[in-house]
């Protein structure tokens, strides 16, 4: 790193700057090389290059020497390869390390954690570059058994085999119980206000848009909302939609987490961490409609009218 300094090791400072990098021999001898003039200041634990254009020149010399050492790692990185290499079909080796494979936020969350690492959009790929081969073998037992689990084969033979079981059979009750758009309230503590976001147990931050009146019963309070208490309480029915990111941005959070009390009567004012999280999943919801509207204006069927 470059920082504009003078060297107070002189009478009359004198312009110039400092130079800083972790301690390596064969470092120091390339740097003594390019600045003759450079000069230890053991105050600042750094390298004193005098000079106008100083700064100028130790950026530059940085940004060679950074080029250098990835070149270097790369090449030791393609000897660990070439002498112990991954054998995979979701691994494709060229200039770098190029893996494809079906979508897993597991494989995503393992290669996010690879240093150089990053996502080709035109390719439609993630490339490593050879420098980061080690930390890739050693994550890639955990890539590749997530990437087989989400073959489009393997994904259809799970489904099939928990069509029938219990837990799928829950599963859609629940999905059929989210879809009637209904929330438990208390009847003998405060209700929601309506049109405001708020945070729920079960479904996250909604907006309530009706109270009914109608009597919940017991039963399907205790196999669908088990955070509700039906023998201190009796509760009805509101009714709810999302939260749109407008809503989300503009509600003020608040400056505690829920008490008790608040987690009892089904319904409260949401926290900062809860309102990111709404707004991250509404902006990715905003980005799919998007793309599909997109998809569906640029379609053949749609741009011909004649069709």
């Amino acid at each position: 790193m470059a920082n504009k300094a003078n060297d107070p090791s002189l009478p009359n400072t004198k312009p110039g700057a400092a130079a800083e990098f972790p301690y390596d021999r064969m470092t120091v001898e390339r740097f003594r090389e390019a600045f003759p003039h450079a000069r230890w200041n053991e105050e600042r634990k750094a390298w004193f290059v005098p000079g106008k254009t100083a700064e100028r020149r130790i950026g530059r010399w940085l940004v060679h020497e950074a080029e250098r050492v990835g070149a270097y790692a790369d090449v030791k990185g393609r000897d660990a390869y070439d002498f112990d290499p991954i054998e995979s079909p979701y691994l494709e080796f060229a200039e770098d390390m190029r893996i494809r494979t079906p979508y897993s936020r597991t494989v995503i969350g393992e290669l996010q954690k690879v240093p150089w690492s990053h996502w080709d959009d035109d390719l439609r790929v993630w490339r490593v570059p050879f420098r980061s081969y080690e930390e890739l073998k050693r994550r890639w037992p955990t890539i590749e058994a997530a990437a087989r689990r989400n073959e489009p084969d393997e994904r259809a033979r799970r489904h099939e085999a928990q069509r029938n079981s219990p837990e799928q059979l829950r599963a859609r009750l629940r999905s059929k119980e989210r879809r009637r758009r209904r929330y438990p309230l208390a009847v003998e503590h405060e209700f929601p206000p309506i049109g405001r976001p708020v945070a729920t147990d079960q479904y996250g931050i909604v907006v309530f848009v009706d109270i009914t009146g109608e009597l919940a019963d017991n039963s399907t309070l205790a196999t669908f909302y088990p955070g509700t208490d039906s023998d201190q309480l009796s509760y009805i029915w509101g009714t709810w939609r999302t939260a749109t990111l407008a809503e989300l941005v503009m509600t003020w959070p608040a400056r505690r987490n829920a008490v008790p009390r608040e987690k009892l009567q089904q319904w409260w004012q949401p926290t900062l961490n809860e309102l990111r999280e709404a707004r991250r999943r509404a902006r990715s919801l905003e980005r799919r409609k998007k793309r599909s509207l997109s998809k569906e204006q640029s379609s053949p069927l749609h741009s011909d009218p004649s069709r």
